[in-house]
């Protein structure tokens, strides 16, 4: 087994259970050194037993690389490819899934992502998607390394430059832009036109009143740069737990009905957003629906058969579903 396949691979199955990001840093840290070395170089550094000398190989990494060296399946990867099958994905959804042609929001290690904007593309492509899109945040979340407009016109050349190489898989630029209290867009109004897709979410005073937060949330759907709606009641189900922001919810996917914007269910476990009684009011509302990963690291791109679940138990027509669609259309309707 390749060496380089077998150190991305157990990167991978950790990113996916959402385990601590040093472990996966090490992985995918070795996977690099291995990448540069010259050829038969990995085979004699294991028959002379000089792995560990080199800066980003440990002795679990270095077991790994022995053990792909020497034909076999390595351990610590058996182990987690049987975890992974013993949690096997929700059967709901599997049709619409099936569907599916890309994601509309991820992260690069340009915000607060953990790994390249490359590692991110590639392992969208090798899940099988037609097109992503790069979704970093913007600038006002400092805490999360926000994008500055200069920042983003530089990605926007990198990603470019990237799609020339790719073809004919697509990375789309985009942004995951806050929405700010009075319901403006935290980026330049140039910029924002100048981008395939952009995805507007809430990320401050998640505890405003309900009748500011649906003004708020209104004025930023109908905003003509807004395509999708992220994450819509901010709320986290797992470590301390974050409550739902409260609004008008018939209000606001009435609103993003009318304007054309999306409403995302977010993959994310300890998201799972929007629950599953307001899902079912924006399919009422009749608004558009992506299923996203919002994936911070290769490994998480894996999590959209969780929104496909609850895409299928609410009801959700498969064609409202914006990553069912191929580019073409895609861009037809963010533009």
């Amino acid at each position: 087994m390749d060496p380089v396949t077998a150190l991305r691979r157990i990167a991978f199955l950790l990113e996916r259970s959402q385990a601590a990001t040093y472990r996966v840093k090490a992985f995918r840290t070795a996977a690099e050194v291995v990448a540069a070395m010259e050829p038969g170089e990995a085979a004699d550094r294991v028959a002379a037993g000089t792995l560990e000398r080199l800066s980003g190989i440990g002795p679990r990494t270095a077991q790994v690389i022995r053990e792909a060296q020497a034909g076999e399946v390595p351990g610590y990867l058996e182990r987690l490819e049987e975890e992974a099958a013993a949690e096997p994905p929700p059967e709901a959804g599997r049709k619409l899934l099936a569907r599916l042609r890309g994601d509309c929001h991820l992260h690069s290690d340009w915000s607060d992502g953990g790994s390249p904007i490359v590692e991110m593309g590639l392992t969208a492509a090798e899940l099988g998607h037609e097109w992503a899109v790069l979704t970093d945040h913007s600038p006002r979340l400092t805490v999360a390394n926000g994008l500055s407009p200069e920042r983003l016109r530089e990605q926007l050349e990198v990603v470019e430059r990237l799609n020339e190489e790719w073809a004919p898989f697509r990375l789309l630029t985009g942004i995951e832009c806050d929405i700010l209290p009075d319901g403006s867009l935290d980026q330049e109004a140039e910029l924002l036109e100048r981008l395939d897709v952009v995805v507007v979410s809430v990320h401050s005073k998640l505890r405003m009143d309900p009748a500011p937060m649906t003004r708020r949330l209104e004025a930023a759907v109908r905003n003509p740069r807004a395509n999708i709606l992220g994450h819509c009641t901010g709320r986290l189900l797992s470590g301390r737990g974050r409550p739902e922001s409260r609004f008008d919810a018939d209000r606001v996917f009435a609103a993003c009905a009318e304007a054309g914007t999306a409403v995302e269910i977010n993959c994310r476990p300890e998201r799972l957003d929007p629950p599953r009684r307001l899902l079912r009011r924006a399919v009422e509302a009749g608004a558009l629906v992506s299923i996203d990963t919002d994936a911070h690291a290769p490994g998480q791109l894996d999590w959209q058969p969780y929104g496909c679940a609850r895409a299928e138990e609410c009801d959700v027509p498969a064609d409202r579903v914006v990553t069912t669609w191929p580019v073409e259309r895609l861009l037809e309707w963010a533009a």
